[in-house]
């Protein structure tokens, strides 16, 4: 017999929607079908309950985050409150990964990939269900947003003013749509992102044969490395606190010429740990090869985070160059 997923009816969220998706994808829940109800009955007949019914118990398959004193986080390094998306990720986010990816990734590259959707992905959801503000109480936004993912969800119930219709109809439209986008997330981590680390951990364990400084890396090939590098340095940093920290990136660019690029504070910042030398940003070509001493040179951007030029032996001047200026 086929198994059934149960939810709560009426007015749908992002959460249950996602989590009913990733439920979907595994095996035993292939062919499942889903009960939208709030008849104690009826979700007691599901073998599985996820938003609705009160209770949190993972040996019974029941996972709503709705009941007084529910206080689960995704693990330590998180402090949002779990949905049920983030509950049904927190037991079956492996096991969903794994069935996207069709089984092509390692238990390893599983973990990573787990805990890295979880903190792009998974983790915003939670937090617009459950009302955690992302940023300070008495900071007032810049601007407003209502693209997200949650807020296109909601945008699927009925208006106010107009007849609810087939609301079964709409949660299945709402559940394809957020699909479609952990589907395309999972694909781009495991097969795009995920294949770089391997460069970047290449690059750093190689980066005293580029320089003895171990501050510059070098890629043969450009990928996403901005994660993995710092990710993969606080790593190396719990074992060696006196490692010295990377400032500069280089890689070839599509025109076979080559990119220094400075390595941001942190991931998604755009303040650089060492940007390039204030008195080459904004100039080009033979004006900066004159300033720089350095034949080759093509750009440095007047921020001071990305300079090139047309060899790899030029790139790597600059950035040795660079490191002993301020």
């Amino acid at each position: 017999m086929p198994k059934t997923i149960g939810t709560h009816s009426g007015t749908f969220h992002c959460d249950e929607a996602l989590a009913c998706y990733m439920l979907r994808q595994l095996p035993e829940y292939k062919d499942a079908t889903i009960t939208r109800s709030r008849d104690p009955a009826t979700l007691d007949a599901c073998d599985i309950v996820v938003d609705v019914g009160g209770v949190y118990d993972h040996e019974n398959k029941r996972y709503d985050h709705h009941q007084r004193g529910f206080d689960e986080q995704f693990s330590e390094k998180f402090k949002t409150k779990l949905s049920s998306a983030g509950l049904i990720y927190k037991h079956y986010g492996k096991d969903v990964i794994t069935a996207v990816l069709e089984g092509k990734v390692s238990e390893v590259e599983a973990e990573i990939l787990y805990q890295k959707l979880y903190e792009v992905m998974i983790e915003g959801i939670d937090g617009i269900d459950n009302g955690v503000s992302q940023y300070p109480e008495d900071l007032e936004p810049a601007y407003k947003e209502s693209t997200n993912l949650s807020s296109r969800v909601g945008r699927l119930n009925p208006w106010w003013n107009e007849p609810e219709g087939d609301m079964d109809a709409r949660f299945t439209k709402a559940m394809d749509m957020v699909g479609e986008e952990f589907y395309g997330r999972v694909r781009y981590y495991g097969l795009a992102w995920l294949p770089g680390r391997k460069i970047v951990e290449d690059g750093i364990n190689g980066r005293f044969d580029i320089d003895r400084s171990g501050q510059i890396v070098l890629f043969d090939q450009f990928c996403p490395w901005k994660d993995h590098l710092h990710t993969i340095e606080e790593e190396m940093l719990a074992k060696d606190p006196e490692a010295p920290k990377i400032l500069y990136v280089l890689y070839p660019d599509t025109s076979n010429a080559w990119r220094v690029q400075a390595v941001p504070e942190k991931p998604g910042a755009f303040t650089s740990r060492h940007p390039l030398p204030e008195a080459w940003r904004g100039v080009r070509d033979e004006a900066l090869s004159e300033r720089t001493g350095i034949e080759g040179c093509i750009f440095v951007h007047q921020a001071g985070f990305i300079g090139g030029n047309k060899t790899r032996d030029g790139a790597l001047e600059l950035a040795r160059k660079a490191l002993t200026m301020d």
